[in-house]
């Protein structure tokens, strides 16, 4: 159900290049030397709040950590049972982990009664799934499949997504997403707490054995561009964010800028 109280998605935003915030940083600059950095600290004024998780509510700690560990990128994965029932989920404890090998890592946490999430329950068993990245578009339709239907019964339908073969494993891949990995399961880690001794998660390590790339989102190198991508991200609670304006920042090598470097930091002292 739509929020009636809220403005209407911009459709005329669109992510650009930028200059940084800071254009005219030098080493060993301290923040407070721009206006914007003043402000920033000034905040600590308002002092600190320090968690202890050991004394909290796990689920205080879910919330906590989905609220500031953000943007956080979106698995989109789909998944077959052994009995040949497809499941297409979002999980955003996803990232990448190696690109040689090429491994992504997803975490998918326990069901309410202990029991694994069919997703996971998949992979565990039929070693294979692809994941696709959600694109500003069709996020409905992703959103819509984290409906904790019966384990028979497959989130497609209810998606409007359409299935894509894929060529080495037997999880379909999701069409309309430009990027998508096809995946055999590396590892997968069970988490258990270190006090209570109680699995909560699985840690999936999936092997990367296909890339399919929409070229239209390519840029004149063959990589993704992320204006054209235009993917979803996971913020607190409920909240989803698109990706805003990107800038470039080229990292120093101390080859080139080792001597600078000294120079700038002798003048400081």
């Amino acid at each position: 159900m739509a929020d009636t109280s809220l403005p209407a998605f911009n459709r005329e935003t669109r992510a650009k290049y930028t200059e940084s915030p800071n254009p005219t940083f030098s080493y060993g600059q301290k923040v407070d030397a721009t206006e914007e950095g003043k402000k920033w600290l000034e905040g600590e004024k308002a002092g600190w709040t320090v968690v202890d998780p050991s004394k909290e509510d796990a689920r205080r700690i879910y919330t906590l950590m989905i609220s500031g560990i953000i943007p956080r990128p979106i698995a989109f994965v789909s998944s077959v049972s052994e009995t040949g029932v497809e499941n297409l989920a979002p999980f955003s404890w996803f990232n990448q982990v190696s690109h040689s090998p090429p491994l992504i890592s997803v975490s998918i946490s326990q069901l309410p009664d202990g029991g694994l999430k069919d997703t996971a329950d998949n992979i565990k068993k039929t070693k294979q799934f692809t994941v696709n990245i959600i694109s500003e578009p069709f996020i409905e339709n992703a959103n819509i499949t984290s409906l904790d239907s019966p384990r028979e019964v497959s989130e497609w339908g209810i998606s409007g997504l359409t299935k894509a073969p894929s060529i080495h494993v037997k999880a379909p891949r999701v069409k309309e997403s430009a990027f998508s990995m096809e995946c055999e399961l590396f590892q997968a880690v069970d988490i258990v707490h270190p006090d209570t001794g109680v699995k909560t998660a699985t840690l999936v390590l999936g092997l990367v054995k296909y890339f399919h790339l929409r070229n239209d989102v390519l840029n004149e190198r063959g990589l993704v561009d992320f204006t054209k991508l235009r993917p979803i991200g996971r913020i607190g609670d409920i909240s989803y964010t698109r990706v805003g304006d990107g800038f470039r920042l080229p990292r120093p090598a101390w080859a080139t800028e080792g001597a600078k470097i000294q120079e700038q930091l002798k003048s400081t002292l």
